[in-house]
């Protein structure tokens, strides 16, 4: 699988373009209706990520990944366009994005906006031209955009990631800290930073850090002065995601320490993209690198923007100890329901490779289990499981039928 910097390298580029027309109010786009001052809202999980029900113009509802490392909402489907009846959009071009010879993309100024019992009566919006993100596949489920800083900044929001809902405050109540770690965060370009430190080696770092609940990995590192950080010398070198440019190469590879505040995390698996493929394509706030939500994930999580501040409470006592993918393929969904599940690419000198797996193959059963009643997010934990764990694939290639074994490997 590529469950590191697959969904927000695919929008990164996307977002840094937009950054020119980010949100700028002077007051909360988003509010309840009536008199309610609190909500609890409950979510979709898909590929570690938030993903909340949105209605938009009273159509819907429609699947948005809740980024905090978006400040303009992005619409990734174009059909919504046209679905929502969106007429005389001021149309932008975007050259300069390597394989990609130019993007299009509309801007819609005026949107109204439901999620729950919150509303905004005029929110703008990027919408793509054409769905170059195949968000769908990497999540499993049906995606339709991006919501972030919109949505962070008119609320205190309380994350139950084990439990499945968010708990939405207005921004008078003041929430209980008791038990946990409170992250002091700057918001810059409408997106929170924090300051950390990692360990390689004999080395200790500063870090400047975006928090972005929109990641599918733990920790990336991007840039050091304007460099590739440092990698530890056993890494594993690896395709990390795909953007608007090509791919983006890296390794992937644990740091001795990850200190947040007062929390540690030893040997964290971290991705380590090239320079050139993501931080020097960055042009808005510099930075070290991102905290995604393969880390918050394991903590229940305040987002406070108007008093400068993340909480963090860990959900069990002990930080698990987090694997990477050990098949050394990438699966994506397909078809109508999203449940069909395709290799879409295999490493080198990897465990599918010896079980003699194809890119196309698709993945029918997993230990006899049928993968359409299975999910991504499902398949993706059986693959990173245990090393030396056979797993029994059964397979389609064109009309035939094949069967294979793979003995997981832990391989970083």
């Amino acid at each position: 699988m590529i469950p590191i910097l697959n969904l927000k390298l695919l929008v990164i580029f996307i977002i840094a373009f937009f950054s020119f027309i980010e949100p700028n109010y002077a007051h909360d786009a988003f509010g309840f209706k009536g008199k309610r001052k609190k909500e609890q809202l409950p979510f979709t999980k898909a590929s570690g990520l938030i993903v909340i029900k949105t209605y938009i113009n009273q159509k819907g509802p429609f699947n948005f990944i809740l980024d905090s490392g978006v400040g303009l909402m992005v619409i990734t489907d174009p059909d919504l366009k046209d679905s929502l009846k969106l007429n005389s959009l001021r149309k932008i071009k975007i050259s300069g994005l390597g394989e990609i010879e130019e993007l299009s993309a509309y801007l819609a100024p005026s949107l109204k906006v439901n999620i729950g019992s919150t509303e905004a009566i005029s929110l703008g919006a990027a919408i793509l031209e054409k769905d170059l993100l195949n968000l769908s596949q990497h999540a499993g489920i049906p995606i339709h955009g991006l919501i972030g800083y919109d949505f962070f900044n008119s609320f205190t929001i309380k994350i139950y990631h084990q439990a499945g809902y968010l708990t939405l405050l207005q921004k008078s109540i003041k929430p209980k800290l008791k038990n946990g770690f409170k992250i002091p965060i700057t918001i810059e370009k409408n997106k929170p930073y924090c300051q950390a430190t990692v360990q390689l080696r004999d080395s200790t770092y500063q870090l400047k850090l975006i928090i972005d609940s929109g990641a599918g990995h733990t920790l990336a590192l991007e840039s050091l002065n304007g460099f590739n950080f440092p990698i530890p010398s056993e890494n594993l070198k690896t395709i990390l995601g795909i953007g608007l440019g090509g791919k983006i190469n890296g390794s992937i590879a644990r740091v001795n320490e990850f200190t947040l505040q007062d929390l540690k995390f030893q040997n964290l698996i971290t991705s380590f993209p090239l320079y050139n493929d993501v931080a020097a394509k960055i042009l808005t706030v510099p930075r070290s690198g991102s905290i995604g939500n393969r880390l918050l994930k394991h903590f229940n999580v305040i987002f406070n923007y108007h008093e400068g501040y993340i909480y963090l409470k860990r959900i069990s006592k002990n930080f698990p100890d987090l694997e990477h993918d050990m098949s050394g393929m990438d699966i994506v969904a397909g078809g109508d329901s999203f449940n069909r599940y395709i290799i879409n690419r295999i490493d080198e000198n990897s465990p599918a490779t010896a079980a003699e797996l194809l890119v196309g193959d698709e993945i029918i059963a997993i230990n006899f289990k049928p993968t359409r009643l299975m999910t991504l997010d499902e398949i993706t934990e059986i693959l990173r499981s245990r090393s030396g764990r056979g797993v029994l694939l059964d397979v389609v290639r064109g009309q035939e039928f094949y069967r294979a074994v793979i003995e997981l490997k832990r391989r970083i």
